[in-house]
């Protein structure tokens, strides 16, 4: 969009960008489950699993999602096992933990009914600015205004400039258009829906579909070819190496677990007893860590897991019968035991479910590398894991 002078230029072009968007949008919209039938927990439960997880993955688990809790109260009143279970395959588990304790606020607070303003919904759990504007300009048509990462792109390649969106003047600028361009739509949620489509399916970081664009005559980037350098691209960060030690302790059939802190990989999970270092260890140090002969140690497996900020290298070790009887003993009130099938109930992360086909067998069908956090390049996300 070449810049010009005036406000009444500015609005009339950000007019004529909405409504072309929209239109677009209607014919060529993608069928997913959630736009059949919008509806506000509809969307609170799909703005939460796109973040960071691809919509491939996440159609299947929101029709199941919602079969499971179809209401915001079935998912405030339901255990927590049963939510992280239902969350199954989609990773970054603490946004499920979020979304059910906002579930829970809007049961106590809003009586059950999700709320349509964007101050109300941004004190919910877990919801930032990008979710709440999503719901509330989707579900209830408020001209609220979304950034995400598809919409800077879309965005920074239409006006021609080239901003960090990670600094608070690269930030303002986005939203400031943002604005601009709700502000002129006919249907807000139509809008931002088609925005965020349209940096999906067609402005992609690499090799965008320029010939599809609907408004690639208003597009200052395309009228300069520089489609593939605006944006920059980010610099990716180094990937630090974690190495894991996992143990597969059983006494009688049942098998040890930890729950896991607060923060971090996996977090609030169970997970077998793990002794985790940034460079390995020998099995000497494992025996001295635990307070066990070295000798009692079998390596079952190992394998890698990527995620997002670093690479975790597993070791899976099991241990002879009377040392995991000691190990009970010891470590009594601070590990809980499952009987094999509960286990696969709790296995609800895939490093888990490797790391017990290593030791148990049939456990899960195995793969040499398990990948965790791919971006589906649909939204920044406003939830952590």
């Amino acid at each position: 969009m070449v810049v010009a002078q005036g406000n009444s230029w500015r609005s009339q072009a950000e007019a004529t960008l909405a409504q072309r968007i929209e239109t677009w949008f209607q014919r060529e919209a993608r069928d997913l489950p959630w736009r059949r039938r919008r509806s506000a927990y509809g969307t609170l439960v799909s703005e939460a699993m796109l973040q960071q997880t691809q919509v491939a993955r996440v159609c299947p688990a929101w029709k199941a999602f919602l079969r499971n809790f179809p209401s915001v109260t079935a998912l405030a009143t339901a255990s927590e096992a049963r939510v992280l279970e239902a969350w199954q395959g989609l990773g970054y588990y603490r946004r499920a933990r979020n979304l059910q304790a906002a579930a829970k606020v809007i049961v106590v607070k809003y009586r059950g009914k999700i709320p349509s303003d964007r101050a109300s919904l941004e004190e919910l759990p877990g919801i930032g600015p990008y979710c709440a504007g999503a719901i509330s300009s989707i579900a209830y048509g408020q001209r609220e205004a979304i950034v995400d990462g598809n919409v800077a792109r879309v965005m920074m390649r239409i006006h021609g400039r080239n901003v960090d969106g990670d600094s608070r003047s690269g930030k303002t600028w986005l939203w400031n258009r943002a604005r601009d361009y709700v502000k002129e739509s006919c249907d807000p949620g139509m809008a931002n829906e088609g925005l965020m489509e349209l940096g999906a399916t067609v402005c992609t970081p690499l090799s965008p579909k320029c010939d599809k664009c609907p408004v690639r005559m208003m597009c200052a980037t395309r009228a300069v070819g520089k489609q593939d350098q605006i944006p920059r691209p980010r610099r990716r960060a180094t990937r630090s190496i974690l190495h894991a030690h996992a143990i597969l302790v059983s006494v009688n059939g049942r098998w040890a677990l930890v729950r896991r802190g607060e923060s971090g990989l996996w977090a609030g999970l169970f997970f077998p007893p793990t002794i985790e270092s940034p460079i390995a260890i020998s099995r000497a140090t494992l025996g001295k860590r635990l307070g066990v002969d070295a000798k009692a140690f079998s390596v079952c497996g190992t394998f890698t897991f990527v995620a997002t900020h670093r690479t975790v290298r597993f070791r899976v070790w099991s241990v002879d019968d009377a040392t995991a009887k000691f190990l009970k003993t010891a470590h009594k009130g601070s590990w809980s035991w499952h009987a094999k099938g509960s286990v696969k109930k709790l296995s609800i992360t895939s490093a888990m479910q490797r790391v017990f086909a290593c030791g148990i067998t049939p456990f899960v069908k195995s793969t040499p590398t398990i990948t965790s956090g791919k971006s589906r390049g649909k939204r920044v996300p406003s939830m952590q894991s």
